[in-house]
């Protein structure tokens, strides 16, 4: 008999492989037998894990949006009183995100639509708070900024960050480390470009 461990490792592997082949050939142009092939069991097997398709999307979604803002208050709560700190560790972590998860970036572009009312409104709700979680630090950091044009900082720090499925090939980047190096001070660049601006 399968341990509960065993269970949530094969969940992971089968919501890894859905989010690869759903954002590389679309949530309609995917099977349950292309999915349960990619993770060595029958497509019907899958159904021990989820209901559905439509339940592997919401899951991806939901559970990314949920772990970016734990991810983030977490990091939050590691630095405080140190608001620089807190802002770098919050753009590292999204910095993981984008470059160890591109296909979730790329699924929800594209499907998020898809998505029951209710598991797209928790997913909005999930992804405002993490928004105000970082429009909060970034004016820590810098005072003279704006709500509104903070957050609007965040919104573009974010389109900026979740850009990296658009990047090309990896072969073509400078590495992992260097990519994320350069991602890293581009973000920070824009934040004090803002803040320039409304000090100006």
């Amino acid at each position: 008999m399968a341990t509960r461990t065993d269970a949530l490792t094969r969940r992971e592997q089968i919501l890894k492989e859905a989010a690869r082949l759903f954002a590389e050939r679309g949530f309609h142009g995917v099977g349950v037998d292309e999915i349960g092939a990619a993770v060595g069991i029958s497509g019907p097997g899958l159904y021990r894990h989820f209901a559905g398709k439509d339940a592997m999307l919401a899951e991806l979604l939901v559970g990314i949006s949920g772990q970016l803002l734990t991810g983030g208050k977490r990091r939050a709560a590691e630095a405080a009183g140190n608001p620089e700190a807190v802002l770098d560790s919050l753009v590292e972590g999204h910095i993981d995100f984008a470059l160890d998860d591109r296909p979730l970036i790329t699924l929800h572009d594209r499907e998020l639509d898809r998505l029951r009312d209710s598991d797209r409104k928790l997913v909005r709700q999930l992804q405002r708070q993490y928004v105000e979680l970082w429009v909060e630090v970034v004016r820590e950091v810098y005072p003279d900024l704006a709500e509104p044009a903070a957050r609007a900082a965040v919104h573009a720090v974010f389109g900026l960050l979740n850009s990296t499925p658009h990047m090309g090939r990896p072969g073509s980047l400078p590495g992992r480390a260097g990519t994320a190096a350069l991602l890293h001070r581009m973000a920070r660049g824009a934040f004090e470009a803002a803040a320039v601006s409304a000090s100006a």
